[in-house]
């Protein structure tokens, strides 16, 4: 953990940082950014983001990476750890005029070593889709801005699919697309398909085929970022009003909902096995939300300004000494490392075993505070029923209540929970992630029973009178709104949450953020964004309840690690199997070497003759 004292190690950049699996260090000689190296200056440009895809190229090296830098896109040849970048060859290189790229995403189910899809938002509210090895633009949708006039945010291809993809722009408005249809030459017209709480569905009324073939209002203001879970069957949305929202995307249906402590969340992610989601924002902390129980189960407090990025490692796990195990010796050799034991002994977990094997699921988050922090979500706060475990404590878990208070506190009984995504041994096999990584083989073997008739970290006591949730859980088929050959249907239907109002919360208190810009126009839109908040009425009712419990009514983590790795604030964070990636708004994209995955110095010398 950083040391949170002045002076000067504070300010200083570091170049490595420890944890229990060894010393992750990083690689100067991978730095991947413009090819003349200079700082990018980034007052009012879009935030720096990076896409990788995987061409499955015969010589080994099949990685490809995309990050956009004000106005230019830039396709390289990844390297990684094995060599030296060579920023002299890019292999596509596009600068745009009159607007900026946003976002991107690679296709990974078309992506071949002579051709990969790259779809390309732009601030102007466009959507390209273009061919970097290729050097070709396919096409353009929203060209005439009659769909929407608003920035994208975000792009995801839908998984699994070779042709449709989704768009969010800051309106608030999600749009799915079909690469194979037009956008018409008149603004769309739209019927409404199906409504609920904050959030509307509508199809496009034409009478030949055209886009967006749907249109998903979320919330209020911007929808800030999107995230499918591992099966693609769900959908997670983080909002500038403060909520995520989880959908089943098939059924257009919402399972659940939580709000952030105050101000808009900006980013989220899903656990590998889909069981859980971390959302980050302006309220300078990371959540932890259960899908399962719909219900917020920790808070991370390290950042000391809006976190920009958070993402799990899918490499990362750890088994507890000692568990009970189903499968014998013989079923699993002895492998040569600690990881692929942890590996076996997940792999051979008893489904039927009431008790839940400890496992360590570890997630990391970076922010406009320049500073990455690694965190372990542990067995403690994932099940707080059980024993606490003391012989393995990797996160530092701060009780802000006494046992005595903790005791008082009650809950209502938990109805028997659906299935997290991708998580029943039935659904292994349809696991996708759009991000094409290939370090994701250890997630189907975490966790994936739940004891009869409880789901992980729900905590069965009597019934409060304060705040009551009810939830819907019927197993009825819902209608698909999609066509079933593009999308497989028959998600299982959830009822919204309906949450009760609790009594009325005490003032909030003034937070104090460290901004690692001198920007006035981001201290103005804080000023702003905490005058609002003061405001708004329906902060004071869920303050308090299951969509946003109070500081003290859930685990409060501690980082693992928090360093300051930049000079400008930090919008990139991706693991891979043999590294982890990050980048600031500067336009450096910096690769950091797992341990014992550092190349040789006299290797990396060779690789620059």
């Amino acid at each position: 953990m950083a040391a949170e004292g002045g002076g000067k190690e504070t300010n200083e950049i570091k170049t490595q940082f420890t944890t229990r699996e060894g010393v992750y260090k990083l690689l100067t000689h991978s730095e991947y950014s413009r090819p003349n190296r200079v700082p990018f200056n980034s007052q009012g440009s879009n935030p720096v983001r990076v896409s990788f895809v995987n061409v499955n190229d015969q010589s080994g090296n099949g990685d490809r990476i995309c990050f956009n830098v004000g106005r230019e896109l830039y396709f390289y040849i990844y390297k990684g750890v094995r060599k030296a970048a060579d920023l002299s060859k890019p292999i596509d290189k596009r600068i745009y005029k009159g607007t900026q790229p946003t976002c991107h995403d690679f296709n990974p189910v078309t992506a071949t070593a002579d051709s990969v899809s790259l779809l390309v938002g732009f601030s102007a509210g466009q959507v390209q889709l273009i061919d970097p090895i290729k050097k070709e633009t396919s096409k353009l949708f929203n060209e005439e801005r009659l769909i929407d006039k608003s920035r994208v945010t975000c792009v995801r291809w839908v998984p699994g699919s070779e042709s449709l993809f989704l768009v969010a722009h800051s309106s608030g408005s999600l749009y799915l697309y079909n690469v194979e249809n037009t956008c018409g030459t008149t603004a769309p017209h739209y019927q409404l398909l199906r409504q609920g709480e904050s959030y509307a569905v509508h199809t496009c009324k034409s009478k030949t085929p055209r886009n967006p073939l749907l249109r998903w209002t979320v919330g209020e203001g911007a929808l800030n970022e999107f995230a499918f879970s591992p099966d693609g069957k769900f959908l997670a949305c983080a909002s500038q009003d403060g909520y995520l929202r989880v959908f089943g995307f098939d059924a257009a249906e919402l399972h659940g909902t939580m709000k952030s402590y105050f101000g808009g969340l900006l980013c989220v992610c899903w656990s590998p096995d889909g069981r859980y989601l971390v959302a980050g924002g302006e309220d300078d902390l990371v959540t932890v939300w259960s899908f399962s129980d719909c219900r917020v189960i920790a808070r991370g407090h390290g950042h000391k300004s809006w976190v920009s990025v958070v993402a799990f490692d899918h490499c990362t796990s750890s088994v507890e000494e000692g568990a009970e195990l189903s499968g014998s010796d013989d079923d699993c050799p002895e492998p040569p490392s600690s990881r692929d034991r942890d590996h076996c002994a997940l792999a051979h977990r008893n489904s039927t075993d009431s008790r839940p094997l400890s496992v360590t699921y570890r997630f990391g988050s970076v922010g406009q505070d320049t500073q990455l922090c690694l965190w372990d979500l542990t067995e403690d706060v994932l099940f707080p029923h059980l024993p606490l475990s003391r012989t393995r404590t990797h996160t530092n878990v701060m009780s802000a209540t006494s046992l005595s208070t903790a005791a008082q506190t009650t809950a209502v009984p938990a109805a028997p929970a659906p299935s997290a995504p991708g998580v029943n041994g039935k659904d292994d096999g349809s696991n996708s992630s759009a991000s094409g990584n290939s370090a994701s083989s250890l997630c189907n073997s975490l966790p994936h029973s739940t004891p009869t008739g409880a789901s992980p970290g729900s905590n069965t006591t009597t019934t409060t009178t304060t705040t009551t949730t009810t939830t819907n859980t019927s197993t009825t088929k819902g209608n698909s709104l999609l066509d079933s050959s593009f999308i497989a249907s028959g998600v299982s239907k959830f009822a919204t949450l309906s949450l009760h109002d609790s009594r009325k919360d005490r003032h909030e208190k003034e937070h104090k953020r460290n901004h690692s810009l001198g920007n006035s126009r981001s201290t103005d839109k804080l000023l702003q964004l905490g005058s609002a908040s003061r405001t708004k009425p329906e902060n004071a009712k869920t303050l308090g309840t299951t969509l946003c419990p109070r500081m003290e009514d859930v685990p409060l983590l501690e980082p693992l690690v928090c360093k300051k790795i930049a000079h400008e604030r930090l919008t990139v964070l991706i693991f891979l199997e043999d590294c982890l990636v990050t980048g600031c708004q500067e336009g450096f994209i910096c690769t950091w070497a797992r341990p014992g995955k550092v190349a040789s110095d006299r290797a990396v010398e060779d690789t620059l003759m």
